[in-house]
């Protein structure tokens, strides 16, 4: 019987996976990746051979459609991203859709999600929060900004190692100065770290120590007092 299964993959540390993630990808007809290359990896060190498709953020519009009419026909199809949960900025969204538009069993497995492990390590409120990912580069990213400092709640970003500095002083205009920020890195592999304090401090941290890693930025909600 034809099933889309959303599957988590390690980001960092392979041992993240989950027994049933190993399982299902072994017993799938295909699995779409983001990166073909990374997933082979992940793949042979579970002694996994499966075929593989590319899907990613540059041919995902062209190709879900094929990818919908091989489940239509029975077979049972895998997505994995590189690194944590398809569809959490990863591709995965626009096939989950579909999938659920064409009433096509669907299947997501619990496990690994970068922002998960760097919130809590944060300290700050974790009740109530909201999750931004990547901030668009130009269009609409002085807006998300204000935004994101007015609001009341913890905040989630993700980062690049090479704008990681550029995002914080674009928050320096906003913020308050006693709004606290965590930063996490690498998570899960050898060099993680997090790294506390408010947004001048962490500005003289990255330039003094190259930022290097994905970024997850977790961001102290606004005092409704002030």
């Amino acid at each position: 019987m034809s099933k889309l299964y959303i599957i988590p993959t390690p980001i960092g540390n392979l041992e993240d996976i989950t027994l049933r993630a190993i399982r299902i990808l072994k017993e799938v007809d295909l699995i779409c990746a983001e990166d073909t290359r990374v997933t082979k990896k992940l793949l042979t060190h579970f002694g996994i051979d499966k075929p593989l498709v590319s899907y990613h953020n540059f041919n995902e519009h062209e190709i879900t459609q094929n990818i919908i009419s091989q489940l239509k026909i029975g077979k049972t199809i895998a997505v994995v991203s590189d690194g944590g949960t398809p569809g959490i900025s990863d591709p995965g969204y626009l096939l989950i859709r579909e999938a659920v538009k064409e009433k096509i069993p669907l299947e997501c497995l619990p496990g690994p999600v970068a922002f998960v492990p760097a919130l809590l390590q944060s300290g700050f409120p974790v009740n109530s929060f909201v999750f931004e990912g990547f901030l668009p580069h130009k269009k609409g990213r002085s807006t998300r900004i204000k935004r994101i400092a007015a609001e009341a709640r913890t905040v989630i970003l993700y980062e690049s190692p090479f704008r990681v500095v550029k995002l914080l002083e674009e928050l320096r205009e906003h913020l308050d100065n006693e709004r606290r920020i965590s930063i996490s890195r690498e998570l899960t592999k050898i060099y993680e770290e997090t790294v506390r304090g408010k947004v001048e401090e962490l500005i003289v941290h990255f330039k003094k120590k190259e930022p290097k890693g994905e970024f997850v930025i977790i961001i102290e909600g606004k005092n409704d007092e002030e």
